[in-house]
């Protein structure tokens, strides 16, 4: 054949490839991965300041962080702290949330000042982290797990079809990006370690590497600081990764990882260390064996963690929410993917029909932590699944791979899997950008209304630096918008939310006659710890005092969150 015919031949055949074998070239899943990752980034940082700052991101790491920049006295978890040159630092911000989100905070804040856009730019990072670290995971384990003619190395890329199309379902579901956008909120550091301790894992697995081990068990444990729910996925791994290297040890001894009394050791080592300040905090406090304790039966938001048939069907329905994105009301609409759970569903069936063997593992392992996640020892909250999703993403990406690759599959298979694809990342994207249209307008709702930012901003600038907070969503949210200038007294009592504990009536009687005190309340529709308002109102009435509602805060929609109130004569 002639270099001309040639040239033409080769012309003809680029003309006809298929989007698959287009897409499916060196260089395709790389630029795949990056359009994916600027995506999640526009969709995260737009609107930045919206909805309003929750409690739980000035809590768990917006006050810490701001008391450690500007000098302040730090207010440490149950007095738990590491003294370092004079410092203060925070071990824990809950009994099963540790401290890191403070310290990612501090560079951050630092460099760009106190504020709701800043801090959160921390949690847009981590979640971009998570979204690179779960192509890791999937696209590692899509070298050790070849199986029945599928070929694991469809591309000469360092990123597989499998963890490509992962990367796709994941950033631009509302769920991924709201949720990485209030990240403190849900403690998304987990997603990324989580990822990170199941990469290197598998590529302990395929290549022995003893350090990959070593970083693996370090990204466990250093998950597990961050929250201690990270469980959920660090102890199926573990077991699952360890069935496997067994099955490699029975199969072919040669080719199995070596696992020496010192590989042993290093990796327990790497595993322990960053649980270092969670055994420091129980040892200072017990504060988190007594709670995990006090919730063998009963959470303290009053889950029977012995049904857990009813529970299982609760976090049934996250998981198809968690897809779908119909669980972000607090922006203003509910806006859904709805194709999400059934395309997922059938991804999966598909796959276990053609090659089972592929698709086990990753939904065994989603099963198990889905089985761990019916203990809890807060509530059933649907936010916790933020640690999961990465896992469904994960598992219907290796399922739509397992569908493409391999010399049998036929085009038209190829072209309907590709489609399916594309639209779950269409609806995704178009529910997401209706959640801004709506947050735009909303400015968030309840917990998450922008009524904070007035309230904060009225307390600083009226000098009311000491206002007394009856009920929660006030202390840690006012004193981060106020950079430490007004701090909020919660008089309120955390010990039941449906009734005032005995001593919280003789807490606030002292306050009463001083006409130059406010009293924080939430709006009668927005209560969170019940009949506070009326022991106020009884106690005011028996020191022949007069409450009197000085200025409420509503979200944007008009319906009051917030109020302020003084006692007159």
């Amino acid at each position: 054949m002639s270099r001309t015919a040639e040239v033409h031949q080769g012309a003809r055949r680029r003309t006809n490839a298929s989007p698959f074998s287009v897409l499916a070239s060196r260089h395709g899943p790389i630029i795949g991965v990056g359009m994916a990752s600027l995506i999640f980034m526009a969709l995260t940082l737009h609107q930045l300041g919206l909805p309003g700052l929750h409690y739980d991101e000035a809590a768990e790491a917006g006050v810490n962080a701001m008391e450690l920049l500007t000098g302040a006295p730090v207010s440490t978890f149950r007095g738990a702290s590491a003294d370092w040159f004079g410092w203060s630092l925070p071990l824990m911000v809950q009994d099963y949330i540790g401290a890191l989100n403070v310290y990612l905070a501090l560079p951050m804040l630092a460099l760009t000042g106190i504020g709701v856009p800043n801090l959160r730019v921390v949690a847009v990072l981590t979640g971009l982290a998570a979204l690179l670290l779960l192509e890791r995971a999937v696209s590692e384990y899509w070298r050790l797990a070849p199986v029945g003619g599928v070929d694991a190395s469809p591309t000469r890329s360092p990123i597989s079809w499998a963890g490509l199309i992962a990367v796709a379902l994941h950033a631009a579901s509302p769920s991924f990006v709201f949720w990485s956008r209030q990240g403190i909120f849900v403690t998304n550091l987990t997603e990324p370690l989580c990822c990170w301790c199941i990469w290197q894992g598998l590529r302990w697995l395929r290549t022995g590497q003893p350090s990959a081990l070593v970083w693996s068990a370090f990204a466990g444990g250093l998950a597990l600081y961050a929250k201690l729910l990270a469980f959920w996925v660090v102890l199926p791994f573990g077991l699952l990764a360890g069935g496997w290297w067994l099955q490699q040890r029975r199969r072919n001894p040669q080719r199995a990882p070596r696992l020496s009394p010192a590989l042993v050791a290093g990796a327990l080592a790497a595993f322990v260390i960053p649980l270092a300040p969670l055994i420091a905090f129980n040892w200072q406090t017990g504060g988190t064996l007594s709670r995990i304790a006090g919730s063998v039966e009963q959470s303290y938001y009053g889950v029977d963690n012995r049904a857990l048939l009813q529970n299982l069907l609760i976090r049934g329905q996250q998981l198809g929410q968690t897809l779908r994105g119909d669980h972000l009301w607090y922006l203003g609409a509910v806006h859904a993917n709805p194709l999400a759970p059934w395309l997922a569903g059938a991804f999966t069936l598909a796959a276990l029909a053609r090659r089972w063997r592929n698709i086990a593992p990753p939904l065994l392992l989603l099963g198990m932590a889905v089985a761990c996640s019916l203990f809890t020892v807060s509530d059933l909250f649907i936010t916790h699944y933020a640690l999961l999703q990465p896992l469904l993403a994960a598992t219907a990406g290796i399922a739509a791979a397992t569908l493409l690759a391999g010399p049998s599959t036929l085009r038209p298979v190829r072209a309907l899997v590709i489609v399916a694809v594309v639209a779950w990342v269409a609806l995704d994207g178009a529910a997401t950008v209706r959640y801004h249209g709506a947050l735009a307008q909303s400015g968030g709702l309840a917990d998450h209304s922008d009524a904070s930012y007035h309230l904060a901003y009225h307390l600083r600038y009226s000098g009311l630096g000491a206002p007394l907070a009856l009920d929660w969503g006030f202390a840690a949210t006012v004193r981060y918008l106020s950079e430490g200038t007004v701090q909020p007294v919660e008089l309120f009592g955390y010990g039941s939310f449906a009734e005032p504990d005995a001593d919280f009536a003789a807490r606030l009687r002292p306050f009463l006659p001083n006409p130059d005190n406010v009293y924080l309340l939430r709006a009668p529709g927005a209560t969170v710890f019940a009949r506070r308002r009326e022991v106020f109102m009884a106690e005011a009435a028996a020191l022949g005092l007069r409450p009197v509602l000085e200025r409420s805060f509503p979200q944007r929609d008009g319906a009051a969150i917030y109020e302020l109130w003084r006692v007159a004569p």
